[in-house]
């Protein structure tokens, strides 16, 4: 839910909100297309917008989309100011755009990357720029009563249509970024996560910032945290914020994939980042640098190459032979991951991970057929094992945690498998100095375990297991984050208890089956 004081800013908002993949009202993400304007689907938007930078008249997009010409002279608006920023001088370092036309351009909600891509130069020169001129967003709050009479809330956004703030700096409260938009591979268990840590902060004292954009989320509700921004969870954003706010550090480890994806870039403007340090992230994120720590610490892992060509990758293939899997670094769910089973698969799935990991390596391995998956939650401090859970995979490996049959604590494992799992996961967290959760996935087959993944922050089974073995991996986690004691602590056999996580919607997995369902305890 995009918020603005104009439509552009807000649907400019919503938009990259929707998919941080996404500048904005981007003209060049789409083909203009009569057919696609005329036969809506989750795409016309930006089919809309590449129409309107050929110039199509409004009475023909009205004709096409029946969309109401208010909206139609608004979109136009944004279109009109990329026309007058792609007409500047590209390429001057410092930047000099006219002072009018980047406020212009804020106010119609581009973002920093939106109007460096426009005028060929970098976010962060546009943010210099910005800086340097006074052009700064202000906080406002969202007016919950009508305008009947002031509105006292801490709902807040971040706007270029004011000229002054409508709170106070408060310094010294600690910054949490939440998940942002539900999606497939990023759901409710993340806000989950995110509340617990605001719960677990405000008991111990501290008071609370959160920044996620859902109002369908927990988080996003007035009593659950001090201050709330509603507002984009990108690195432009959330440096606004941390500059505004002045917090004592950020959580990003709560909210799943997207605030990790803006640690690296954090962490080189000297944002205090709580928990497990950037440096971290990027080595367990980066799937050639986490497959270069297994090989140097010596923890088994598929075999392994880094895409540097086509021909490579092929070469790779033949020698350990199809199935591979293709693995982009930075992705959640396993978006643009695939298994390729032949050189034309190969191709596909190479051009759609190199799409999502524009910056970042693909790696190549070697899927193993017949595997039992296994998940691994956790927590450390300071490279220290703290509590730790197991759960497996009722399918074969190559099911998606997501989408498979979890069980914890697991039925299937024997004792000398778990205490190997414990001391890979405890080789791993101590390599990674890692402070917080994470999360890994292996794989086991003829009682040899290998490594697929590690992350650095919660996983979507971790309400799952806390929930199931009556401990609270989320508020360990928080302690361990902001310095609390807290000791190690065995809860790996449960309390007596077996969960088991069947995903909701897989109706045709379950025919013919009879299925309880039982709340689990609310864990406080």
């Amino acid at each position: 839910m995009g918020i603005g004081r104009s439509f552009e800013e807000a649907i400019q908002k919503a938009i990259r909100m929707m998919d941080e993949n996404l500048i904005g009202f981007d003209p060049y993400h789409r083909a203009a297309d009569e057919k696609e304007l005329s036969q809506p689907t989750d795409k016309r938007l930006l089919v809309l917008a590449a129409a309107l930078k050929l110039d199509w008249s409004l009475d023909k997009l009205y004709d096409l989309t029946k969309i109401d010409k208010w909206f139609l002279y608004k979109l136009k608006n944004i279109i009109g100011t990329y026309n007058e920023l792609e007409s500047q001088p590209s390429g001057e370092l410092p930047l000099k755009l006219p002072l009018s036309l980047l406020t212009k351009a804020k106010q119609l909600g581009f973002s920093d990357k939106q109007i460096a891509g426009a005028v060929s130069s970098t976010e962060l020169a546009v943010r210099t720029q910005r800086q340097n001129t006074n052009v700064l967003p202000v906080v406002k709050q969202v007016d919950t009563v009508a305008a009947e009479w002031p509105a006292c809330t801490n709902y807040l956004y971040l706007t270029y249509n004011g000229t002054t703030s409508d709170l106070a700096e408060d310094p010294g409260a600690t910054m949490v970024i939440g998940s942002g938009v539900y999606r497939i591979g990023s759901s409710v268990e993340f806000d989950w996560c995110a509340v617990q840590c605001l719960r677990q902060l405000r008991k111990l004292g501290r008071r609370t910032v959160m920044v996620n954009y859902n109002p369908e989320t927990v988080s996003t509700d007035y009593d659950e945290c001090n201050r709330l921004y509603f507002d984009e969870i990108s690195f432009e954003v959330v440096m606004d914020i941390y500059q505004i706010e002045k917090p004592v550090g950020i959580i990003l480890s709560m909210g799943g994939q997207l605030p990790n994806n803006i640690a690296m870039d954090l962490h080189r403007q000297k944002v205090r980042i709580l928990g497990t340090s950037p440096e971290s992230i990027d080595g367990a994120e980066n799937r050639f640098k986490f497959s270069r720590m297994l090989d140097g610490i010596g923890i088994s892992q598929p075999r392994w190459k880094e895409l540097t060509s086509l021909k490579t990758a092929q070469s790779f293939c033949d020698e350990v032979g199809f199935p591979c899997l293709v693995r982009p670094s930075y992705v959640l769910s396993g978006a643009a991951m695939n298994v390729a089973n032949s050189h034309k698969d190969l191709e596909d799935y190479l051009n759609q991970a190199t799409a999502v990991s524009k910056d970042c390596p693909v790696v190549i391995t070697k899927f193993i057929l017949g595997a039992k998956e296994i998940d691994v939650d956790a927590v450390a401090h300071e490279g220290q094992l703290i509590c730790l859970a197991v759960s497996e995979h009722v399918e074969n490996a190559g099911v998606h945690s997501g989408d498979a049959t979890l069980v914890t604590p697991p039925q299937d494992l024997n004792q000398e498998t778990l205490n190997k799992i414990t001391a890979i996961c405890a080789a791993i967290g101590k390599h990674l100095e890692v402070t917080g959760p994470f999360n890994m996935q292996l794989i086991a087959k003829d009682n040899h375990l290998k490594v697929i993944e590690t992350n650095l922050r919660v996983s979507r089974s971790f309400p799952f297991v806390s929930k199931t073995l009556d401990y609270n991996f989320v508020a360990c986690a928080t302690r361990a984050i902001v310095g609390e004691p807290v000791q190690p602590i065995e809860v790996l056999r449960g309390c007596g208890r077996v969960g088991v996580k069947v995903p909701q919607f897989s109706f045709s997995r379950l025919a013919g089956r009879e299925l309880c369902k039982r709340r689990l305890p609310t864990i406080q």
